[in-house]
Order: structure tokens, then C-alpha cells, then sequence
């Protein structure tokens, strides 16, 4: 651990790379104020993903009332999970991924933090550089591999730099899109706004109370699917008792703020367009708008995926590949860039089936995380070095968590997979994540207070390692894990 004498390494400089990977965060490198959260959060709220949720609630046969309080309620419940889950960074100092090596051990945490963070990370990346490459096509008229590939090359240098550069360019984000997306909620409203009533004979129509549910729960989704990487940004703030409250409100809020209004901005849209490409879409309803609207979803892009590359490569470094953050950075990049390639036609049902098979997942690992912090007593500082210890291989928490994934499968509902509750009771709407969330609660509940499943000893399988902060040289930290 760097002494706290002997000053910071890293410190608030913007234009110096990251040093530190997945290691605890020390006390001379903590540094920042709560506000940063607000703007990390409603920047990257400001994105074309959240108005194309809402652009479903037409196909659902909503009506605006009806859609606008599902999208209220996801939100809400979802800004309240990054409230929480951003705070437990301020308190650990240290990554999501690795707050996930206390329920479910050291190497119990690889397949979760493999499907949820990593599968995740690269694929929102690609979806989100599908739709910014989409609206820069549009508007420069250039091929959408080129444009796909220049905001590529932009997310990979600022994920290199870091912790500092991203929030330094989330709030600039916020300050350049708030306007533009402001001008398109006008035009939004002024050229196509309507108060439409509910239409039965929508081709996705399951009943009132279904489609209220599905589109709650894709809001609530959305939300969930960042839970996993909250506490990244998080990490470095000082550990005072002001600090992680004020984290929590403003992450909340920021979450809370943009989700609503691009949900409900979705649903004009999604109401009064005669396309059913939402890019397209709008494009037509924002006329002679259209060149501000089409550069406020292509930057947008950028203020997403700077969060969705920098949590993945963490990710990467919590299963002990051997690569730094930085060429990890480089790998998802890459690999986003090629997957949008691939998923540029279809984009909106690829990326709804995207959107349940990863909330599927994540909501019972969020589940798990809240309960070992507030019940496990994973909030104690003291315990931190549990989270490095290698000797604990297996905990009670990954058969917790797959229970969960499990119990939901009957609830699935997607183009890709309709599990059989789902399909016997459309009208029910997607349960899914509750089910999910729900067994794994229950599950760890009975079984917490045990012993780990798997703990190696020094005459058993081997000798402990229980490091749990780095050695304070900077080259170090940003490999170690």
C-alpha cells in the first residue's frame, strides 16, 4: 500500500495514465467530490439506448400514461440499486468485480464477472457504437465502418488514460449534450408529440398490466446492467461519512434524471414515427433539427462506452488474464468494433434480446453483493483483505447467485428464448429479474453465516495469499490482481 506520506501517485492529474488495475484504493490517492457521480451518471444517461427503450412502448399498445409510469418506476427502483451499490465503492475502495470475491470466493467469482462484466462490457460497447456510428453515418455520409471505427479509436485512448480522464470528459459530456438533447425533446414535442391511448391491436400487445410490467423491468434493466461497474467510478472518493452519502444522492439522481427523460422522450418518438428504425426515426421527426439530434446521439455514444470499456478491462484484470488494463482496453475495443459490424441491421431486437439475457444475470449478482454488505459484514474496511486472499476459493455466493439465474429461466421472456411460465402466461408480463433476485436472496440467506465452500490451507492445496494491498509501486498496480 502507498504510505500515506508518502503522497499520491496518480493523484487528480487528467492527462496521466491510470496506474492502478483492480487493487485497493489507498488513502493518498483518494481525491474528488460526490458531484463527480452526478455527472459520470447523467452523461451516460444521455444515450440513444434509453430512447429506443422507450420508442417500444407504442409496440407494446400503451397508452402515454401507462408508459411513462412504467418507465418512472424502473427507474426509480434501478437509480435506488446504483445509489447503493456506488456508495460500496466509496467505503472498499475497490472495484464492483472484486467486492463480488467475498460471497463467491476468489475463483468463484470468474464466471459470473466472465459472462456479466466482460460479455456485458463488450457487448453494450458494441451496441452503443452501433447507434453512434448509425447517427454520424446519417449526418457526414460517410460508411458506417468508418464512422463505427473513429469512435472506437476515441473510447480506446480515453479508457487507457483512465479514471481522471472519464470523469473529467463526463462532465464536459454533460454540459455539451444537455442542450442538444433539450432541442430535440422541443422538437420532439412540438413537431410529433401526442397523449395516445392504448392500442390492442398493437402487434406486441399482452395486456395492460404485462406490457406496464416488460417495460418497467426494461428500464429497471438498463439500470441493472451498470450495477456490476458502479463502484469503479466511485472508488477513488475520500471514505468520510459525508462523502458516501452525498455519493449516494448523486448518483441516484443523475441516474434517475436522464433515464426518465430519454424513456418518455422514447415514447413521443416511438409514438408519432412512421419508421421503425429509431435512428431514422429521428431523423424524420426532428426535420429541419435533424444535424444537432444525429451529433447528440453519436457523442453520446461516447459517454456510454467511455464507462462500458473501462469497466470491462477492470473485469478482465479480476480473472487474473495476464494483461494490463490498458491492452485489455484495446481487446474489448476491438472486439466491440467487430460485433458492430455484425449487428448493424436489426440493431433493436438484437438489442432487447441483449438487454434480457444480461439483467438475467446481473440482478441476482446485485442481489448478492447488497446482502453481503449489509448482512455478510463486507462494509468493514478490515475486511478487505479477504478479497485478495486466493485460499478462498469457492464461496456460498456463487451457488446463491446460479440458483437465481436458474429459478428464472421458466420467466425469460425473449425473441431468443421463452421460458415456459412465459409462454403459458404472456399477460403476466416479464418477471424474470425479480424471480432471480428473489431465490438468490433467499439462498444466501441460508447460507451465509457458513463456512466458505472451498478454502485452501498452507498443508492442503497450497499456501494461502491474503495480500491484500499492493506494494504502492505504480507499474505494479496496474497488473496486479
Amino acid at each position: 500500500m502507498t504510505p500515506a506520506s508518502q503522497g499520491p501517485v496518480y493523484g487528480s492529474a487528467v492527462t496521466k495514465v491510470e496506474p492502478f488495475g483492480v487493487d485497493h484504493i489507498p488513502d493518498s490517492e483518494r481525491h474528488g467530490k460526490p458531484s463527480s457521480q452526478f455527472f459520470v451518471w447523467f452523461a451516460a444517461g444521455l444515450n440513444f439506448p434509453v430512447i429506443l427503450l422507450g420508442f417500444s412502448a407504442a409496440w407494446f399498445g400503451l397508452s402515454f400514461p401507462a408508459a411513462v409510469g412504467a418507465i418512472v418506476a424502473g427507474a426509480a427502483i434501478g437509480s435506488l440499486l446504483m445509489a447503493v451499490m456506488s456508495r460500496m465503492g466509496v467505503r472498499l475502495g475497490v472495484p464492483q468485480q472484486i467486492q463480488a470475491r467475498g460471497p463467491l470466493g476468489f475463483y468463484g467469482n470468474f464466471l459470473p464477472v466472465a459472462y456479466i462484466n466482460v460479455f456485458s462490457g463488450i457487448g453494450w460497447a458494441a451496441v452503443t457504437v452501433i447507434l453512434g456510428g448509425k447517427a454520424f453515418a446519417e449526418l457526414s455520409h460517410l460508411p458506417y465502418w468508418l464512422c463505427a471505427a473513429l469512435l472506437t479509436v476515441v473510447e480506446v485512448v480515453v479508457a487507457v488514460f483512465g479514471y481522471n480522464m472519464i470523469n473529467f470528459l463526463q462532465r464536459m459530456l454533460t454540459y455539451v449534450l444537455t442542450p442538444l438533447f433539450l432541442l430535440i425533446t422541443v422538437v420532439a414535442v412540438v413537431r410529433g408529440g401526442s397523449l395516445f391511448a392504448a392500442n390492442p391491436q398493437a402487434a406486441g400487445y399482452v395486456g395492460s398490466s404485462g406490457g406496464v410490467i416488460t417495460l418497467g423491468g426494461w428500464f429497471l434493466a438498463f439500470l441493472v446492467a451498470w450495477a456490476p461497474f458502479a463502484s469503479d467510478y466511485s472508488r477513488y472518493l475520500p471514505d468520510t461519512p459525508k462523502v458516501v452519502r452525498r455519493t449516494a444522492w448523486y448518483t441516484g439522481f443523475g441516474n434517475f434524471a436522464t433515464i426518465c427523460w430519454l424513456g418518455i422522450l422514447g415514447v413521443v418518438v416511438g409514438g408519432s414515427a412512421s419508421s421503425t428504425d429509431t435512428i431514422a426515426a429521428l431523423h424524420e421527426l426532428a426535420g429541419p433539427f435533424a444535424v444537432p439530434a444525429l451529433i447528440a446521439v453519436g457523442l453520446s455514444a461516447l459517454a456510454q462506452n467511455f464507462l462500458n470499456v473501462y469497466g470491462g478491462a477492470i473485469s478482465v484484470q479480476t480473472l487474473k488474464v495476464p494483461v494490463t488494463r490498458s491492452q485489455a482496453v484495446v481487446a474489448i475495443c476491438v472486439l466491440a468494433y467487430v460485433i458492430s459490424l455484425w449487428g448493424a441491421s436489426g440493431t433493436e431486437d438484437k438489442f432487447k434480446v441483449f438487454l434480457n439475457l444480461t439483467a438475467y444475470f446481473i440482478a441476482p449478482f446485485a442481489a448478492v453483493l447488497l446482502l453481503d454488505f449489509y448482512l455478510g459484514g463486507r462494509s468493514d474496511p478490515r475486511r478487505i483483505a479477504e478479497l485478495y486472499d486466493r485460499s478462498r476459493v469457492l464461496g456460498w455466493g456463487l451457488p446463491a447467485w446460479a440458483g437465481g439465474v436458474l429459478a428464472s429461466v421458466p420467466f425469460w421472456q425473449s425473441s431468443l428464448y421463452t421460458g415456459a411460465f412465459a409462454a403459458a402466461h404472456p399477460g403476466a408480463g416479464d418477471l424474470s429479474m425479480l424471480v432471480a433476485a428473489g431465490v438468490t436472496a433467499v439462498l444466501y440467506l441460508l447460507t451465509y453465516r457458513l463456512k466458505p465452500l472451498w478454502q485452501r490451507t498452507a498443508t492442503g492445496d497450497g499456501p494461502t495469499d491474503t495480500a491484500a494491498e499492493p506494494s504502492g509501486q505504480a507499474p505494479d498496480l496496474a497488473t496486479r490482481t
